[in-house]
C-alpha cells in the first residue's frame, strides 16, 4: 500500500488523524486542544486517544473558527495537502459559518488592529505635555537644580 493514500477502514487515534488531516502542524498540538476541549467527536468531548472511524463526526475549533468535518478516511500518515484534503468532508453549515465569519471580520476590524503606532516617542510625549500645559522636565530641572551661586 502506498502510504500517500489514505486507508479506507480500520481505527486511528484522534490526535494523529488530525495531524494526518493538516489542521494541525503537530501531533502533540493536535493532542494538547484535544485535551482543552477544543474537539468534539459526535457531539462529545474525547480523549486524544480516540479511535476514529469513518463517518464521525469531528468539529474543531482554532480561534473564533469552528470546522465540522465529516471523516471519509483514515490515515495515520501526514502527506500531501492534496491528499490530506480526501480525508474529510467538511459539512455545507460548516463552509456557509466559516465564510459568514470571515465575512464580518472583513467589514468590522479590530479596533486595534486601526492603530499606526505604539507607544508615543520622547518628541510625542513632550508635545502632549506642552499642550496639557506642563512644564518640560529640562525646564524644570534647570531651574530648581541650579548649581549657580547666584542667590537672587
Amino acid at each position: 500500500m502506498n502510504h500517500t493514500e489514505p486507508q479506507g477502514s480500520g481505527k486511528v487515534r484522534l490526535d494523529k488523524w488530525l495531524w494526518a488531516a493538516r489542521f494541525y502542524k503537530t501531533r502533540s498540538l493536535s493532542a494538547e486542544d484535544i485535551d482543552k476541549g477544543r474537539v468534539h467527536v459526535n457531539g462529545a468531548t474525547v480523549k486524544p486517544a480516540r479511535e476514529l472511524r469513518v463517518g464521525d463526526t469531528v468539529e474543531v475549533r482554532s480561534g473564533p473558527v469552528v470546522r465540522t468535518v465529516t471523516v471519509r478516511a483514515l490515515s495515520g500518515v501526514r502527506g500531501p495537502a492534496p491528499v490530506a484534503a480526501l480525508l474529510y468532508q467538511e459539512t455545507e453549515d460548516s463552509v456557509a459559518q466559516r465564510l459568514a465569519n470571515a465575512e464580518q471580520r472583513r467589514l468590522a476590524p479590530e479596533p486595534a488592529q486601526g492603530l499606526t503606532q505604539g507607544r508615543p516617542s520622547k518628541r510625542d510625549r513632550r508635545d502632549m505635555d506642552s499642550l496639557r500645559g506642563r512644564a518640560t522636565p529640562g525646564g524644570e530641572w534647570n531651574q530648581r537644580w541650579s548649581a549657580s551661586l547666584d542667590d537672587d
